[in-house]
C-alpha cells in the first residue's frame, strides 16, 4: 500500500501522513500541479473531486467539490501559499459552500506536501495543522484520516 503511516498528534494539533511510491519526484510531483490528475485521486474513491478552478501559483486559489455515492457535493477551497517545484506545498484547505466561498461555520487548516526522493522512489509528507484541538477532532471525527489514506492510495495507478 502506498501509505505508510497516519499519525494524528493531539499534543502539536497536527495530522500527518507519509505515503511512498516507486516512482521519481517530477512524477509524484505532477499528481499535485495537474488539476485532471488530482481529480483522479484527490477525495476517496467513492467521493471523486472536481476542481473548476485551479490556479497553481503562489497567491493562486482552487476550488474543488467531491461528488458522493448519492449524488450530493462536498465543496472546498485551497490558497496556495508557497509552492517549491518538485519539493514542497504550502496552502490553507478549507470548507466551501456552492459557489467556493469559504464556509466560516467549519474548521479551515493549514497543509503542507513534502516531497523527497531516494534511488527513484519518492516520499510524499503531508503535515495538515489544525488551528484548536476541537478542529482537529471534528475532522478526525468526520473520517479525514480515512479519506486521505484512500485517496492516497489511488495515486500509485496514475505514476
Amino acid at each position: 500500500m502506498t501509505v505508510v503511516s497516519t499519525k494524528p498528534d493531539r499534543e502539536n494539533l497536527q495530522l500527518t501522513v507519509v505515503a511512498e511510491f516507486p516512482a521519481p519526484i517530477d512524477k509524484v510531483w505532477q499528481v499535485w500541479e495537474d488539476p485532471r490528475k488530482l481529480e483522479k485521486w484527490w477525495g476517496p474513491p467513492t467521493w471523486p473531486a472536481t476542481f473548476p478552478e485551479f490556479d497553481f501559483t503562489e497567491g493562486g486559489e482552487a476550488k474543488y467539490f467531491m461528488t458522493g455515492p448519492e449524488g450530493d457535493r462536498a465543496h472546498g477551497y485551497w490558497r496556495f501559499r508557497t509552492i517549491e517545484r518538485h519539493r514542497r506545498i504550502r496552502l490553507l484547505d478549507g470548507f466551501a459552500d456552492e459557489d467556493g466561498n469559504p464556509n466560516e461555520e467549519m474548521p479551515n487548516m493549514v497543509m503542507t506536501v513534502t516531497l523527497e526522493e531516494e534511488g527513484g522512489r519518492t516520499t510524499m509528507t503531508t503535515v495538515t495543522k489544525f488551528d484548536s484541538l476541537q478542529d482537529l477532532e471534528q475532522l478526525l471525527e468526520m473520517g479525514m484520516e480515512e479519506g486521505i489514506r484512500e485517496a492516497a492510495g489511488q495515486i500509485d495507478a496514475l505514476l
